[in-house]
C-alpha cells in the first residue's frame, strides 16, 4: 500500500508522508463539512409581540365588557318595567322660577315697542323712486333704440320662424 502511494512533496519516509497527507486531507474534509455560510439565508426571527397584539385584545375585551355591562343595565330596567307595569310618575310639578323674570319681561316689552315704532315709520315713508316713471322712461328709451337700430324690432323671432319653416 505504501509502495503505490506517490507523494507530491519530496520525502524521506513515504509511510509517514502518507499518514501526514491523510491526516491533512481528513482535517480539510472536516473543515469543509463544518464550514458555516458567510451569507445568512435563514428567515428573520418572528417575535410573538408582533403577531399576538395583546393591547388590541385588551381593548377588545374592555369594549365587550362595556357592552355587556350596558346590556345588563338595560335588561334590569326592562325587567323592572315589566314587573311594575311601567307606570310614569307625574308628581313632579316643579315650576321654573327665575329671579329676574320681571326684568326680562319688561325688556321684551320695550324691544317690541321699539320695533313696532320703527315698522310704523318705515311704512309711513313715501317711496323715493316711482316705478311708473321708470316704466315710462324705459318705453321712451325703447322707442329711441328702435329708431336707431339697423334691424326692425323683434327681428330674431321672424328669422327663427323663417328658419323653422324652410327646414320642414
Amino acid at each position: 500500500m505504501h509502495r503505490s502511494y506517490q507523494s507530491i512533496l519530496p520525502t524521506h519516509n513515504k509511510l509517514l508522508q502518507k499518514r501526514w497527507d491523510t491526516t491533512y486531507y481528513n482535517e480539510h474534509r472536516r473543515k469543509v463539512r463544518d464550514a458555516a455560510p458567510m451569507v445568512d439565508t435563514k428567515a428573520p426571527p418572528t417575535y410573538m409581540h408582533l403577531h399576538l397584539k395583546l393591547k388590541k385584545l385588551q381593548l377588545e375585551e374592555e369594549r365587550l365588557a362595556t357592552i355587556e355591562r350596558d346590556n345588563r343595565i338595560l335588561l334590569e330596567k326592562m325587567s323592572y318595567i315589566m314587573r311594575t307595569r311601567g307606570r310614569v310618575d307625574n308628581r313632579n310639578n316643579y315650576e321654573y322660577k327665575s329671579l329676574n323674570r320681571e326684568k326680562r319681561q319688561r325688556e321684551l316689552l320695550r324691544v317690541t315697542k321699539e320695533n313696532q315704532a320703527i315698522l310704523y315709520r318705515i311704512n309711513m315713508r313715501k317711496p323715493e323712486y316711482s316705478h311708473i316713471r321708470w316704466q315710462e322712461q324705459w318705453e321712451e328709451n325703447q322707442k329711441f333704440m328702435d329708431n336707431i337700430s339697423h334691424y326692425p324690432p323683434e327681428w330674431w323671432v321672424k328669422v327663427r320662424y323663417w328658419r323653422l319653416s324652410t327646414y320642414q
